[in-house]
């Protein structure tokens, strides 16, 4: 494994020499490191690059982790993981893509994810992307994630990308049945001229499911953002929908919220904030000593942790 890989599993993951529990280490394109646990078998795809992670049912408090690294330009890494829950399990999923160039030769990531939860389970999805390196390259991460929840499971999705990485469409799907439960919660930060488009579709097919929906983001410089979510009710459910965005310099934001209500106890709604950072904010930490560039800093990580 190259060090530079090590470098990024810092980064991107919970990685800090070693992983606790099964995992799968993915270095431009092949496999540098799996290991199956008793409960988590982790076994190549058949005809596609990618991976399935099978959790047997009542698996308790195990973690898999299946973080991938692209090292250099020029490469165009395309991955398929499917996860199989099953049920009654209770476990953490560490995913994550970092991506470093010293080169101008492009370099992408593009993880399509599968999760499909059996009755009763209970899913913690936790996933960074970073982008590093001095190369002119463009560094592009595009996940890709379907979701299809089964009776009373529930799935809590932790995304964050906070920087470097140029360009990314990050499409989530669900599908959830009768007491389903799906939170998400996303964390973008673009700079210079990178853009990131965000698009949610949930559907809420089963009697008291429930999606929930909540996207932070800052967009400064020249960078631009797209969010936009679409909540289904089938069935008497519950969900919502929250983007709060802060734009600084020429940074733009577009917020496209949708919600179809299909039943008549469906109970939707959606919210959308945008703008810039308050001027009392950046007074009241000026006058504790901090400049207008460190008051900035330590109000867009507060709003981003």
């Amino acid at each position: 494994m190259e060090k530079q890989t090590e470098a990024l599993l810092r980064e991107i993951s919970e990685w800090n020499g070693e992983f606790k529990g099964a995992y799968n280490i993915r270095e431009n394109g092949q496999c540098a490191g799996r290991v199956s646990s008793k409960n988590i078998k982790i076994t190549n795809k058949e005809g596609k690059p990618g991976l399935e992670i099978h959790i047997a049912p009542g698996t308790i408090g195990e973690t898999v982790s299946i973080p991938a690294c692209v090292t250099h330009g020029g490469v165009d890494d395309l991955v398929y993981n499917d996860f199989y829950v099953g049920e009654g399990a209770d476990v953490t999923i560490v995913a994550g893509c970092g991506i470093h160039t010293e080169t101008g030769e492009p370099a992408r990531h593009n993880g399509i994810h599968r999760f499909l939860l059996g009755k009763n389970s209970k899913v913690k999805y936790l996933e960074k992307h970073i982008g590093t390196g001095q190369g002119t390259g463009l560094k592009s991460i595009d996940p890709v994630t379907e979701a299809e929840l089964d009776e009373n499971s529930y799935l809590e999705m932790d995304t964050a990308q906070i920087g470097g990485v140029d360009r990314t469409t990050r499409c989530t799907k669900a599908k959830l049945g009768e007491g389903a439960k799906l939170v998400i919660r996303e964390r973008i930060l673009t700079e210079k001229e990178q853009t990131a488009n965000t698009e949610f579709e949930v559907e809420l097919n089963g009697k008291g499911s429930g999606v929930d929906l909540i996207s932070r983001s800052v967009a400064r410089d020249d960078s631009r953002q797209g969010y936009h979510s679409v909540i289904i009710g089938n069935a008497p459910c519950t969900g919502h929908s929250e983007c709060d965005a802060i734009i600084s310099e020429n940074g733009k934001v577009d917020a496209a919220p949708e919600l179809h209500a299909h039943d008549n106890d469906a109970a939707l709604i959606h919210e959308a904030a945008i703008g810039k950072i308050a001027g009392e904010q950046i007074l009241k930490l000026r006058t504790l000593g901090l400049t207008e560039e460190e008051a900035e800093a330590t109000i867009i990580d507060g709003f981003l942790s």
